[in-house]
């Protein structure tokens, strides 16, 4: 029923329009302008204003004939850099780059999916169930669209979004909270060459600390990994500080705090042996959601895979996504795979035929 001439158009005039993170206004003014051509009551809010991106988050509602509550469908606007006068090029079936930019794929695959499911909707006055389309900024940022949006713009407490890697039927029903670490060892300078033992080396601390550490794969719901790890000094000078940054991720609240502090503890024991000063920052970033196989909107989910021949998949996820921060706004939602492939990479891909079943989902779930 979907128009696929019509859905690979939006995709690919979608791409090109830049839009990575914080640079959003120009792909939100064109979503603004492509939903009140269907008629639809349309708004905005001022969330990018809060932490410095030029756009922000559009909602639109669909009015049903299908009884039950509002469902919203979201995707996020923004993309990775190099995201920037991407080139789509399509050979065989498959939509890519040139290799010198991402395809966008995440998340206008899920943008464009909504929206043909919402143009078919109201050319063909097909009955629906009451729809809010939401489109976020800067979600590729730590979901600062959604953290910082107005959501009494939301009338809905169950949401879809449209917005993991894979073929069309993967359904991830949890995801992890993360926690951000930022730490500062600060030892004691001196000269390397004439007087090392008058020193106390940050980086020597910071190294006998993180050589305690649990990190990267820590079971089967927990990762940790430190990121960045900071010292800029001439080699003839004792370094007096070093700036660690970390993180930790589990979809078990309790695993979660708990590396959060085996880090801290690392760290304090090696500077109390070798008498440095510890500053530890430790910021809860977004938590985690989990949803039950048999519940209803899992259920839902289920039966159009089912009504569409889709084979599914549910998974547990590693990242963030919107999903984590509606959970704090009391919202329930799924995050569901839209077809891209090798995202926030320039090889990234996606098909033209899962970009299809992906439209054909949404709008199934819109009419069911």
């Amino acid at each position: 029923m979907i128009n696929e001439k019509r859905l690979l158009d939006t995709f690919l005039e979608y791409v090109q329009i830049d839009s990575e993170t914080k640079n959003e206004k120009a792909m939100g003014e064109k979503l603004v302008a492509d939903l009140k051509a269907l008629g639809l009551e349309v708004q905005t809010d001022q969330a990018g204003a809060n932490y410095g991106s030029n756009g922000c988050n559009v909602h639109a509602f669909i009015p049903g004939t299908i009884p039950g509550d509002p469902v919203i469908m979201c995707a996020h606007m923004d993309t990775v850099v190099p995201g920037n006068g991407i080139k789509p090029i399509i050979e065989e079936g498959v939509i890519r780059t040139d290799g010198s930019t991402v395809l966008a794929g995440d998340d206008k695959s899920g943008i464009a999916a909504i929206m043909e499911a919402a143009r078919v909707i109201k050319e063909k006055n097909l009955p629906c169930r009451n729809t809010e389309i939401l489109f976020t900024i800067s979600e590729e940022g730590g979901m600062m669209g959604a953290k910082n949006m107005d959501y009494g713009m939301l009338k809905g407490k169950d949401a879809m979004v449209f917005d993991a890697s894979g073929d069309v039927g993967k359904i991830i029903t949890c995801g992890p909270g993360q926690i951000k670490i930022f730490a500062t060892i600060i030892g004691r300078s001196s000269h390397a060459g004439l007087a090392p033992e008058d020193g106390i080396s940050a980086i020597q601390v910071a190294a006998k600390g993180i050589a305690k550490m649990n990190l990267l794969r820590i079971d089967e719901e927990t990762t940790c990994n430190i990121g960045t790890l900071k010292a800029e000094y001439a080699t003839n000078i004792v370094p007096e500080k070093v700036e660690l940054i970390a993180e930790v991720r589990s979809r078990n609240l309790d695993k979660l705090n708990a590396q959060a502090e085996h880090i801290r503890q690392c760290l304090q024991e090696a500077c109390d042996e070798m008498g440095a000063t510890l500053e530890y920052d430790p910021r809860t970033n977004y938590v985690s959601f989990n949803i039950e196989n048999n519940d209803p909107l899992i259920v839902r989910t289920l039966e159009s895979f089912e009504r569409l021949g889709i084979t599914p998949v549910i998974a547990k996820g590693g990242g963030g996504s919107d999903a984590n921060v509606m959970a704090l706004h009391g919202i329930k939602a799924v995050v569901l795979s839209t077809g891209m492939a090798k995202v926030h990479t320039t090889s990234e891909t996606i098909t033209i035929g899962n970009l299809n079943k992906c439209a054909e989902l949404v709008l199934d779930l819109m009419t069911h």
